[in-house]
């Protein structure tokens, strides 16, 4: 256990570790899978024995979360922006296509704020956005804000973790990875007991949501 725990810190000593962060941090915002949330976490375990800054940790996530909201942005107005024609033909898609973008221009801010700590929802909600156009200048403004919370949350959760075992660095990673888990966990929780309420209520406008599903399940 202690050589697993040398060997990590080994890795967390180069100067190439904030680059890491800023990469892993862009694409978790396209792909998913990608564990930004873990390497802030594991880099700011570190960041308590001196190894790491814990400013610069931040900084790196805020700047990579940022820069991969912008890409699925664009993707998604280089993408769904190009099909808006096919879309309006129909009365039902016409419909459809102004809900969402009404929608978000009365809470686009609050819906990207939110869908940040969700992995997978953050990627629909920023294409979408860009889809329907949203404005570039609100979207960076709200998107800034976003990406400085989510990362500055989940380092100070590995700083915690390692501040609180300081002797022993794995069980500070592990307390750290548990606690961002347990959150998820709670988000993932609370957004399904939403969506259910939201279900029930039977919303009038169920049929123009039905031809943009992935945006009124999220937004």
């Amino acid at each position: 256990m202690t050589d697993a725990a040398d060997l990590i810190q080994q890795v967390m000593a180069s100067p190439w570790v904030y680059l890491a962060l800023f990469a892993l941090a862009a694409l978790d915002s396209v792909l998913p899978v990608i564990p930004g949330e873990a390497a802030l976490v594991t880099a700011a375990v570190f960041a308590t024995s001196g190894d790491l800054n814990l400013l610069v940790i931040v900084l790196a996530g805020t700047a990579g979360a940022f820069a991969g909201d912008h890409l699925t942005y664009l993707i998604g107005r280089n993408s769904i922006g190009r099909l808006q024609a096919r879309i309006r033909r129909r009365p039902r898609g016409r419909a459809a296509f102004d809900w969402a973008t009404t929608t978000l221009a009365e809470r686009g801010g609050q819906a990207l704020l939110t869908s940040r700590w969700v992995p997978g929802v953050r990627t629909a909600t920023t294409i979408t956005m860009g889809g329907v156009g949203y404005p570039l200048r609100s979207f960076s403004l709200f998107d800034a804000a976003g990406a400085a919370l989510w990362a500055t949350s989940w380092s100070l959760m590995g700083y915690l973790g390692g501040a609180a075992f300081g002797t022993d660095p794995l069980k500070g990673l592990l307390f750290g990875l548990g606690l961002a888990a347990a959150l998820m966990l709670l988000s993932g929780a609370v957004r399904h007991v939403r969506r259910r309420i939201i279900a029930a209520r039977k919303p009038v406008n169920a049929d123009q949501r039905s031809e943009l599903p992935e945006l009124s399940e999220r937004v």
